[in-house]
């Protein structure tokens, strides 16, 4: 008789699924307004209380490398780099034993100034949200002209080493839905990887559309009017993105295409909010509270057993075609993509 696989020392769920790969965010604020995530004015910050500090956030990382079997550790917001002890942060990851794979998502805007520290402290690679080339849009979209700086950070980025330097692009119909194959193109032409996202209901204002919503299907038709993709041999497993060979390869492209084509069986991920909760899928309105517990004293081994609970609950998909689906009461910028 085979002996039933151990589920100590990993986060493992009902469904058999084991997240390895964490996504942290650092703050809920951000130095842009994107349309599809937050109004112009911005939102209710959490409070500084309310957020975990540096030797929190950091020990909570060390608990799900060390104890949780957590390989893959990825900083987020908000904007991750407004975090004024982010270099800290990643230089105590990156000093664990055994040593996350360590990567950053921004919106790229001081980036140039930043990359070489981070690169020293032990950061490996960037993802660069970039949904349009043109001024004029981009600040349409994100109510802020710094487009230039994002360019200056995606050039500074891999000037850094930070590679491979990552691009994800939103398409929103009737914006910046041309721009599939320009966005690409200048990937290209750059050594970038770019991945299209399909929009998700995670914007605060609540207008998310489906019916208005850019699809897989959409993009990948727009590119092949220019390019020839064919599907990537390689593995894989638990990534979000599908990804094709370009013209042949080795350059790729990748889509993740969370609405119209969910990987939700595979998915390998787990979330820290920056108030310490935990969140087992993007889309989950249930968290589990860790801040409370590391403030009331508890060692790494309660820390980790509530993780794991955590964990055990979740849910086979994230229910986007369920007519009883309800949009997340927190946004995006206040999750961690």
């Amino acid at each position: 008789m085979t002996a039933a696989p151990t589920t100590d020392g990993v986060l493992v769920d009902r469904h058999g699924r084991v997240a390895r790969d964490l996504r942290v965010s650092l703050t809920d604020k951000c130095n842009l307004r994107c349309t599809y995530c937050m109004p112009a004015e911005g939102l209710p910050w959490l409070a500084g209380p309310q957020l975990l500090a540096d030797a929190e956030i950091v020990r909570l990382v060390r608990v799900a490398v060390e104890r949780l079997g957590v390989t893959e550790v990825r900083f987020t917001g908000g904007e991750p780099l407004i975090r004024p002890g982010l270099t800290g942060i990643v230089a105590a990851v990156a000093s664990l034993t055994p040593r996350p794979r360590i990567s950053l998502t921004t919106n790229g805007i001081g980036l140039h100034r930043l990359a070489p520290a981070l690169r020293e402290a032990g950061l490996d690679r960037v993802n660069v949200s970039l949904d349009t080339l043109d001024r004029e849009r981009f600040a349409t979209l994100t109510r802020r002209d710094r487009l230039a700086d994002v360019l200056a950070g995606l050039n500074g980025a891999a000037g850094a080493g930070l590679t491979p330097v990552k691009i994800n692009s939103v398409l929103m119909r009737g914006v910046n839905d041309d721009e599939a194959p320009a966005l690409l193109r200048f990937a290209l032409d750059h050594g970038y990887e770019l991945r299209f996202i399909e929009q998700m209901p995670l914007d605060a204002q609540h207008g998310w559309d489906r019916a208005a919503m850019v699809t897989a299907d959409e993009i990948l038709g727009a590119l092949e009017q220019e390019f020839t993709l064919t599907p990537d041999p390689a593995l894989r497993g638990g990534a979000p993105a599908e990804t094709w060979l370009v013209d042949g390869g080795p350059a790729r492209v990748g889509v993740i295409a969370t609405v119209t084509r969910p990987f939700c069986g595979d998915c390998d991920r787990t979330r820290l909010t920056a108030d310490g909760q935990v969140r087992n899928c993007l889309f989950a309105t249930e968290e589990s509270d860790l801040r409370g517990a590391l403030r009331a004293g508890a060692d790494d081994g309660e820390l980790a057993r509530r993780w794991q609970a955590a964990t055990r609950v979740k849910r086979a998909g994230h229910g986007i075609d369920d007519p009883s689906f309800l949009q997340p009461s927190r946004p995006m910028s206040a999750i961690g993509g």
